[in-house]
């Protein structure tokens, strides 16, 4: 390790004990890769934190990886992968104070999609890069939806669902994909910010009415919310880790998220990775009054500070569904241009693990609400 390198560790320490609200714990990170590295500054702006390092071979890509606990830090655990192009890189590594309830998501290169089982939703596997971007650390939660909704009927929006929750803390459900879509567009609107959805190419008329049958254009450039991108989404999933069927590791239990369990253990055609303790629905939230869906927030958040983002809710993504899995675009896919059926990711509360991966796809007509379907969004930086 080289003196360079741990000067950007004492760096990271003491900008996150001065910043220890917004940051929630102290991270220290290295990096990794072909050849030796330099790493030549480490730059903030009170809220951004940015690397810089050098004799980087252009054309491989890098790992920088965190841990939060030195010296002895032995669980290092990757935290972004960087392709690079040139000798010098600048690359911001996180935000001491994002936008209210979201978390930065780094740029960088990620494997979307697994070959793990042979299971044939996850293949083939593509290397996808992906800008930054700020996502919705939570599901939106029913209190969350009711507030964006009361303004949005108030101004002119009009809905084809009015959403439902199990508690105010729980996640909305029974909202479709252009439901959400129209949300985005709200909520940006009651904080200031551009809308990104529109009903015309020239995105001169904000989506604020319509639903099955209406043509969305987005604007990328916007600064306000919008859903993710199917890309987006994976590389939020798996909060940097490569490899690995769930956003924590290989296998699930109740412990870690809400799903129906189904394990092998039990079960000659169940799943080894599943670690549940019976075969059914999370008994923690099993009161036989549906929806069992689980408070936002209440198992532990992903490697990029992300909750639920496996079981719960299946969550709407931008993107109309195709195959192969991914898109043949490196840089920020968006999709198919056209399609019948929008993508859905996470798994819920009443599926089976193999819907809680971080590589599997689900799909549905986007006009279809259903005690199984939420969201959360995402905004540009």
């Amino acid at each position: 390790m080289s003196i360079k390198l741990r000067l950007l560790f004492v760096a990271l320490a003491l900008l996150a004990g001065v910043h220890q609200a917004a940051a929630q714990e102290t991270r220290f990170f290295r990096i990794s890769g072909p050849a030796a590295t330099k790493i030549t500054a480490f730059r903030s702006d009170g809220t951004l934190g940015w690397m810089v390092w050098s004799n980087a071979l252009a054309g491989t890509n890098y790992t920088v990886q965190t841990v939060t606990a030195l010296p002895g830090g032995t669980n290092w655990v990757d935290y972004v992968r960087l392709a690079v192009t040139q000798a010098v890189n600048t690359n911001l590594l996180f935000d001491f104070n994002p936008p209210a309830g979201m978390a930065l998501i780094p740029a960088g290169v990620f494997t979307m999609g697994d070959t793990l089982d042979g299971e044939h939703d996850a293949v083939p596997v593509t290397n996808v890069t992906v800008s930054a971007f700020y996502m919705d650390v939570n599901l939106v939660s029913y209190s969350q939806w009711q507030t964006v909704y009361f303004y949005a009927t108030n101004n002119g929006y009009g809905f084809n669902n009015a959403g439902a929750g199990k508690a105010e803390n729980h996640p909305v459900q029974t909202v479709d994909w252009y439901d959400c879509v129209k949300w985005c567009n709200a909520r940006s609107q009651q904080e200031g910010l551009s809308p990104v959805y529109y009903t015309d190419a020239e995105l001169t008329q904000v989506y604020n009415n319509g639903d099955n049958g209406t043509t969305v254009y987005p604007s990328w450039t916007a600064n306000g919310y919008r859903l993710p991108t199917e890309a987006e989404w994976e590389k939020a999933a798996r909060g940097g880790l490569r490899g690995q069927r769930f956003p924590w590791g290989n296998t699930i239990s109740w412990n870690q998220a809400n799903y129906n369990g189904y394990p092998l253990s039990l079960n000659p055609n169940g799943y080894a990775y599943d670690h549940a303790t019976a075969i059914g629905y999370d008994p923690a939230f099993n009161d036989k009054v549906y929806p069992y869906t689980s408070p936002v927030g209440y198992f532990a958040a992903n490697g990029y500070g992300l909750y639920d983002m496996a079981g719960n809710m299946f969550e709407w993504c931008w993107d109309w569904y195709g195959t192969p899995y991914g898109q043949p675009i490196a840089d920020n896919p968006t999709g198919p241009t056209t399609g019948t059926y929008r993508v859905l990711r996470g798994g819920y509360w009443g599926s089976y693990a193999y819907s809680a991966r971080c590589a599997c796809r689900s799909d549905l007509k986007p006009s279809v609400a259903y005690n199984r379907y939420g969201f959360r969004c995402v905004r540009g930086l």
